[in-house]
């Protein structure tokens, strides 16, 4: 069978679940988890894939990752379709990660009606992927070589914007900690080793450095730990920062030029400083363009409007462990708009708009999407080809 009949079936099948896929969003909206912690999510996702026909492997690798799988090893292409589903602190589900989930169970049983009313041959996995919010999960699969016999891999997220061609960039996370000595601030100030003077001149070291980042380049922190009380000069200190760049190569030079920031404000205060770079970094998404054209074509089949590119010209959408994967695999990462105006992720608003009913349409037609971009891929060996293709020649020549 061609696939287009395969692709209205996966439509209908999504839409005959709709009030199901609806719910399953609002019961992870409902109990916010935090990274590696998800463990109400992966339970809820796990229990419905497992009643929908899927063969489901519980705790996959990762104590709240899953494995749902569809189809057989050798019968055509392994396409892995991502949910996320954890949160972040205090906000609760305010980058929609529940709608992730959504979208990505959605997809899988269109793709799995499709596969099944047809006899198509294929295998599909839809891989639960906990700790997208500071914990690197996907590193952690791949290292599991969960991706090694995955031909591509898809997901899409929630977003203010539209577009199949997302400018995430790499990170690197970073904790740094100033030891002095503590003294009387009153008495004997001369005593003391000052670790919060360091903290201060690290902080005000790196906003300087800033001068001379390249515009692309992000560095943004916190003081954690300035001391336990005024009148004891602080001994410890703490700091945690977040570097971005475009790419992996850019942003381990940003990384050595904070480091001198760091090793400059110890040296100035007499402090000694640790400086633990977090070696579980997010790559930046490298879009394969032949499957994003493929999915920018299936989703405009069914009304989507994707925001102009000129609109999101230079504009850097976070960053993310998708990342990772899209060095491995032939991977899309499109971001999409979610109903509401003028909501950013990571606020109190996009928590709520994350569980509201404007977004609902919007992100079944994402799973609808993505079902179809699948069907290309399982239908078109030589799509297939030119994806892997695409893939090979980036890697080789970057």
């Amino acid at each position: 069978m061609t696939a287009k009949p395969m692709k209205k079936i996966a439509c209908v099948e999504i839409d005959k679940h709709a009030d199901e896929l609806n719910k399953l969003s609002q019961a992870i909206w409902e109990k916010p988890e935090l990274n590696f912690k998800e463990v109400n999510a992966h339970n809820v996702l796990t229990d419905f894939l497992e009643k929908h026909g899927f063969e489901v492997e519980r705790k996959y690798k990762l104590n709240t990752a899953f494995r749902a799988v569809f189809g057989k090893d050798g019968t055509g292409p392994h396409v892995a379709i991502l949910c996320e589903y954890d949160a972040l602190p205090e906000i609760g589900h305010a980058c929609g990660h529940n709608l992730i989930a959504e979208l990505g169970v959605a997809a899988g049983l269109g793709v799995k009606a499709a596969l099944q009313a047809t006899g198509a041959g294929g295998k599909l996995t839809v891989l639960g992927t906990p700790a997208e919010e500071g914990g690197c999960g996907k590193h952690d699969l791949i290292n599991a070589k969960v991706f090694d016999d995955v031909d591509i891999a898809m997901m899409a997220h929630p977003s203010p914007f539209a577009t199949a061609f997302p400018f995430c960039l790499s990170i690197i996370r970073c904790n740094i900690k100033f030891h002095g000595k503590a003294s009387h601030a009153a008495g004997f100030p001369w005593k003391g080793i000052n670790a919060l003077d360091a903290a201060v001149l690290c902080y005000q070291n790196i906003s300087c450095l800033r001068q001379q980042m390249k515009p692309d380049w992000r560095v943004h922190g916190i003081i954690n730990n300035g001391g336990a009380k005024p009148n004891i000069i602080p001994e410890l200190t703490e700091l945690e920062y977040l570097l971005r760049a475009p790419t992996d190569a850019e942003v381990y030079v940003l990384k050595e030029k904070v480091s001198k920031c760091i090793e400059a404000a110890a040296t100035a205060t007499g402090c000694t400083a640790e400086c633990d770079f977090d070696p579980r970094a997010n790559s930046n998404v490298v879009t394969n363009k032949t499957l994003a054209n493929a999915f920018v074509a299936n989703a405009e089949s069914i009304g989507v409007e994707f925001t102009p590119q000129e609109k999101l010209a230079g504009l850097a959408m976070g960053s993310t462990d998708m990342g990772n994967v899209t060095y491995v695999v032939p991977s899309i990462h499109p971001m999409y708009y979610v109903g509401v105006k003028d909501c950013l992720n990571h606020t109190r608003e996009f928590t709520a708009a994350a569980v509201s009913p404007e977004a609902q349409p919007y992100t079944l037609d994402m799973g609808k999407a993505l079902a179809m971009t699948a069907i290309d891929v399982y239908t078109s060996p030589e799509k297939l080809s030119e994806i892997k293709e695409e893939f090979k020649n980036y890697f080789s020549t970057n």
